[in-house]
């Protein structure tokens, strides 16, 4: 994507973009995944605090990682495979920084309705079904922080889930405005706007939203923006 910003455009063969689609929605497949699995692992920590470490051992917390990656990578080769039986003739030029899904089909000559229809309901598998599990995790969480009497205990325990809820936030609803809208909906740069945010923006805010919970960069933070003199104030 930079060589083509930097550029000004480029060159892929046919199978280089192929390759490109695949490793990116994979990718992006197991990161639903995981921000679900992350979901389920702070249901357990809040709702079920004695059992925690017996439900999430080692052994399931690998099972569910691998589950994960797996998943998510052997799901897009169907799509992949859809997309390259589809027949692309005459001048293709992609108007995107990469090969996404929508670019792809705008350029073939045959019908992409059973591509299209196999996108929907992967996006569904792995985005809408995970986000919907994510909601019910949370709404339990709610429940369970209400019964907490002590008022520090209810900020201690919704404070472990602020950083992993503003990543799910993120990184969802950018995902279900190019996936689930119709491409009719918004426009080529709106597309790209888009693309950019949940590619290269929440990633970039990950170690930033999940950083500011350590007490060590807090402190990092304050003694570089923070005069001395002004530290005791501060705390």
């Amino acid at each position: 994507m930079l060589y083509v910003v930097w550029g000004d455009g480029g060159s892929m063969s046919f199978y280089g973009c192929i390759t490109q689609f695949y490793l990116g929605t994979s990718v992006g497949s197991v990161e639903c995944l995981l921000l679900t699995v992350m979901a389920y692992d702070r249901y357990l920590a809040i709702c079920h605090p004695l059992r925690y470490s017996c439900l999430m051992n080692i052994k399931t917390q690998n099972l569910l990682a691998l589950g994960s990656w797996l998943s998510g990578f052997m799901a897009m080769v169907i799509l992949t495979v859809s997309i390259c039986k589809l027949q692309f003739c005459g001048f293709n030029t992609i108007d995107h920084l990469f090969c996404d899904l929508a670019p792809i089909l705008q350029l073939s000559s045959t019908d992409t309705y059973l591509v299209e229809m196999e996108s929907l309901l992967l996006t569904i598998a792995f985005s809408l079904f995970p986000f919907m599990l994510i909601l019910l995790s949370y709404i339990t969480i709610v429940f369970t922080l209400v019964r907490i009497s002590s008022r520090p205990g209810r900020q201690k325990s919704f404070s472990t889930c602020s950083s992993h809820l503003a990543s799910v936030c993120t990184y969802f609803g950018t995902i279900f405005i190019i996936y689930l809208v119709p491409p009719q909906k918004h426009s080529i740069k709106l597309n790209k706007i888009v693309s950019l945010l949940y590619t290269i923006g929440t990633p970039l805010l990950n170690p930033i939203i999940y950083c500011l919970r350590n007490q060590e960069m807090k402190s990092c933070i304050k003694a570089y923006f923070i005069p001395n003199h002004m530290i005791k104030m501060w705390n």
